[in-house]
């Protein structure tokens, strides 16, 4: 054995490097004027090891040793502060530690997974949030494959969808900035205008049309229009109203042949039965 490992010639090391920091992972390094002169068998190297201290005990234990200049400490919590040390144990045994160095890992990054539930609870302020927190794109899928910002659920609408029944046009003009698809449908083959329809906000269905939205659209299950589909579920005249300005088809007929105003005669006629049977 060497005899600069003799007894007490180990030099007190520097605390450990911190290298990239994320929400789950700490690299630390350390490059001792040692290291870089190892010279015969690994056996007579000086052998580098991480100690972790418990916060609560304040003791500290071993998470890393070997011969490597760096290590990746993974598998930790988000926003957290941990303490570690480096130690150098000479081939005689002798020891000797650093100073501990403090590292607090980030912040969790929003993902499409939160993205997706901020969806699902209709909670358009979460979602404008995850959005421009430049984490997640808008076309992110889920875990069952649907297409930008699709909810993992039956319901299969997205949050463009959303932001439209709710009025949220600023939500709207950000989706859209970011690639959001006018064409994207539910299940039930419905598209965004029909949902902001059923919203009725006058105000997002006049912006939808002059941002390119088709007036026309059918949806896949009852090929209905927007028209049709006021004309059926709401009743609202503004939206009626607005829509046919802007060029909505009267004559459009769904897959059984009703045009929106005979959808709109049914519809009624089936609301007076049911309220004389109530």
């Amino acid at each position: 054995i060497p005899p600069a490992w003799g007894k007490h010639t180990i030099p007190k090391p520097h605390p450990p490097v911190v290298g990239e920091v994320t929400h789950h992972s700490i690299q630390l390094s350390w490059d001792l004027e040692n290291t870089a002169q190892r010279k015969g068998p690994q056996e007579q190297w000086l052998k580098m090891s991480i100690e972790e201290e418990d916060p609560k005990l304040h003791t500290y234990g071993t998470i890393y040793t070997g011969y490597a200049r760096q290590h990746v400490i993974e598998g930790l919590q988000p926003r957290t502060t941990y303490r570690f040390r480096l130690k150098i144990t000479s081939p005689t045994g002798e020891c000797a530690y650093s100073p501990a160095v403090s590292v607090s890992t980030t912040r969790e990054p929003m993902s499409g997974e939160q993205l997706h539930r901020a969806v699902s609870m209709n909670d358009v302020e979460a979602v404008l949030k995850i959005l421009q927190g430049g984490h997640v794109k808008v076309d992110v899928p889920d875990k069952l494959g649907f297409t930008a910002l699709m909810v993992a659920s039956q319901k299969g609408y997205d949050s463009l969808m959303l932001a439209c029944f709710a009025g949220h046009l600023d939500i709207i003009k950000y989706l859209r900035e970011q690639g959001a698809s006018w064409e994207v449908r539910d299940l039930g083959g419905c598209t965004a205008l029909h949902w902001a329809v059923d919203g009725g906000h006058c105000e997002v269905i006049e912006w939808m049309i002059n941002d390119g939205c088709q007036v026309d659209t059918k949806d896949t299950c009852l090929e209905w229009t927007p028209l049709m589909r006021v004309s059926a579920v709401t009743g609202n005249k503004d939206v009626a109203s607005l829509l046919i300005e802007a060029g909505a088809d009267v004559n459009m007929k769904d897959k059984d042949g009703k045009t929106p105003l005979m959808v709109f005669h049914i519809s009624r006629s089936q609301y007076k039965t049911e309220a004389c049977v109530m």
